[in-house]
This record gives structure tokens, sequence and C-alpha cells, in this order.
């Protein structure tokens, strides 16, 4: 029996690339999603910019602020985020019916019997990568 061939798929800063690629002005800007810095909102992502100051997902919108003052806070906006979630999933299933979500960002995909790539894993893993963001312009990690 051979091994299983999994490989693992992680959006990068999901949320926040999502609305970096919608809204073209925020590129190279911290922004955050997540709830309101003067309730009590909480993070849900941080873009790359933002995390340089030390923000992090599941800190306190407030807390993010004192560490950032800069930082732009974006509402969540789900239904977005779903809809990019389902046009990565087709992409998945073109490999594998074989996928595992974990979130909208993220999944295990089995592609122990894929003959793409002439089923080397890594070389799958490298075509996910380049095909998803051809066709959402987002980036991800995946091996």
């Amino acid at each position: 029996m051979s091994a299983r061939k999994i490989i693992h798929v992680d959006m990068d800063c999901y949320y926040a690339a999502i609305e970096m690629r919608d809204r073209p002005h925020l590129k190279g800007r911290p922004i955050a999603v997540g709830g309101n810095p003067n309730g009590r909102g909480v993070i849900a992502t941080a873009n790359y910019e933002a995390r340089k100051f030390g923000v992090r997902s599941a800190m306190t919108s407030s807390v993010a602020l004192r560490l950032c003052p800069q930082l732009e806070f974006i509402f969540p906006d789900f239904k977005k985020y779903k809809k990019a979630s389902q046009q990565i999933r087709k992409i998945f299933l073109d490999y594998t019916p074989l996928v595992e979500p974990l979130s909208l960002d993220e999944a295990f995909l089995d592609v122990t019997h894929c003959n793409q790539c002439g089923g080397i894993a890594t070389e799958i893993a490298r075509e996910i990568r380049l095909r998803i963001f051809q066709e959402t312009q987002l980036t991800c990690s995946a091996g």
C-alpha cells in the first residue's frame, strides 16, 4: 500500500487579502478585519503590514489600535469571504473530491489518486497555488 499524499492549503491573511484585492487603495497600509475599536471588537485577521506592529488575530481591537495607531479597521463581510472560499474549493475539486475544509480559508486535500502533475504532491500544490492566484488574485501556502 502506498503512502497517502495530503496537501494542506492555508490562505494568506484571507479576509484582509480579499479586502485589499477589492480595495487596492488599502495595499501597503496596516489593516485589520474585525470589530469596532471603540467597543468590544476583536480582530479576525490583520495584514502583514499590521502584523509588523504586533497586531494579531483574536486580539481586542482596542489593544490593536494602541499597538498600531494608524491601523484601519474593516468590518467583516462574510458573504464575500464565503463566495471566494467557494471559488477556491472549486479549484480543489479539480484535483480531488477528498477535500476536508477546516475553515473558509484552510483545507486538507487528499491527492493520493490525483494524476495531474504526474501525481507529484509538491507539483500539485504548486499548481493549486498558481491557479488560486490566477483565478482569485489571492495567495496561499500549500504543501
